[in-house]
């Protein structure tokens, strides 16, 4: 995993590490100097070659990194001084320096599932996540191959998508991007008991591990695999209703459906309110007041800078917002910006939501409203929207609200991944 990138490193080992015959413990700080490291403690300097490794003596042994961002680009990113079991590795990526930490996956899922939600869910929610964090490493180890993030510029139209393509040089990153793994201090043992109890478990689809995805709150029902990122079809990654009533919502692809769907209050699993979040969110996941359907507005100058910046587009003042093209959870995957000077049409959804926020907008499934002055120019943009992340697979808020209410994992994995089964593959 990779943690930490930066020029120059701090970090602690707290127990005896060792790299080849020498043994090292205490405070430390490491950066580049041209194609070495210089590892320097105290007034004490050594220079060592770039990819070297410090191996704990026993599994008691743990290391501190400083500086830990999480939440990289979102509203609540920040920094931490985080604490890891395992080796600790220091490598280049272009002009900056990798933390890499590796352990075996059954150590990583106990601080990914407390990292990506409270430990103190209901059990069986953590073990449905202890199955599909682990598919989704396993998955990816084996499609590594694959070209998974691509920019298509034509005329007009300029569609990207992201995934895990940029980690040539570890399986995984330690945020969001792809799973929360925040260290040692984020286990617990309810976690612990959910990991061990389906160890090996995973979920499979036609003898493959599926690449089972999961996002903070679909908002009612989930989205496609390929509206979000590769044009690739998973049969078990497509639209589920997050409600146990058995109503079917409707074409959420068709813009006057999306739209009712959007400003309505629907029945789902997630569609909770904080009083009970507070028992199955993270402290800095609290900090978003509203998940199932939230408002942001922007003065039309203030968001015509935005998308300039993130763009380069030269569009000008903006216009006005325009829905291409919607996939089946009402998140719009392809988006039309007017602005003076023309249109440009971008996608796909993680792109969309870039542009239109200073960090990430919670998701794409929303509408615009425009409020124009006397003379029809834009004075403010109005999103309305529904749920937070991609709405991709698990719906972590409504798999935790089925768990509370007395469904097995087994249960709530077979609602967010049709067609698939349960698998030991060791």
């Amino acid at each position: 995993m990779g943690i930490l990138s930066a020029r120059e490193i701090h970090f602690r080992l707290n127990g005896a590490f060792r790299r080849e015959q020498a043994s090292y413990s205490g405070e430390f700080s490491i950066s580049m100097d041209n194609d070495a490291l210089l590892l320097r403690q105290g007034e004490t300097t050594e220079r060592l070659p770039v990819g070297f490794t410090l191996e704990p003596a026993t599994p008691r042994d743990t290391f501190d990194l400083a500086g830990v961002s999480i939440g990289i680009q979102f509203h609540w990113e920040r920094t931490e001084r985080q604490r890891f079991r395992g080796a600790l590795s220091f490598i280049r990526e272009e002009e900056r320096l990798v933390a890499v930490n590796t352990l075996p996956l059954e150590e990583y899922l106990t601080s990914v599932i407390s990292s990506e939600m409270n430990a103190s869910a209901p059990p069986e929610y953590l073990k449905a996540h202890a199955v599909i964090s682990r598919g989704w490493l396993l998955a990816q180890k084996e499609g590594k191959e694959r070209d998974e993030c691509r920019a298509i510029d034509n005329e007009g139209e300029y569609t990207r998508w992201f995934d895990r393509h940029q980690h040539a040089l570890y399986d995984v990153c330690a945020d969001d991007h792809c799973q929360r793994y925040q260290g040692v201090e984020r286990e617990n043992e309810a976690v612990a008991r959910a990991v061990q109890s389906t160890r090996g478990e995973v979920l499979v689809y036609r003898g493959r591990v599926c690449d089972a995805r999961f996002s903070k709150c679909c908002g009612g029902a989930t989205e496609r695999f390929d509206n979000t990122w590769e044009p690739r079809f998973h049969p078990y990654l497509v639209k589920v209703d997050d409600n146990a009533t058995g109503i079917a919502s409707p074409d959420l692809s068709v813009e006057e459906n999306a739209r009712a769907w959007i400003l309505s209050s629907p029945p789902a699993e997630c569609n909770v309110n904080g009083e009970l979040l507070a028992g199955i969110l993270n402290d800095y996941d609290r900090e978003t007041r509203d998940f199932f359907r939230w408002t942001i507005a922007y003065p039309a100058d203030e968001l015509s800078a935005l998308v300039e910046s993130r763009l380069h587009a030269g569009l000008g003042n903006l216009l006005d917002l325009q829905p291409v093209e919607r996939g089946v959870s009402g998140r719009l995957v392809r988006l039309g910006i007017v602005g003076e000077r023309g249109r440009l049409v971008i996608g796909k959804e993680l792109l969309i939501r870039r542009v239109l926020s200073p960090a990430h907008l919670y998701s794409s499934a929303f509408i615009t409203t425009v409020e124009r002055d006397n003379a029809g120019r834009p004075t403010r943009f109005i999103l309305h929207g529904a749920g937070w992340g991609h709405g991709v697979g698990l719906c972590q808020i409504g798999a935790a609200m089925m768990s509370a209410r007395g469904c097995a994992y087994r249960e709530i994995l077979a609602r967010y991944f049709p067609g698939t089964r349960l698998e030991t593959r060791y």
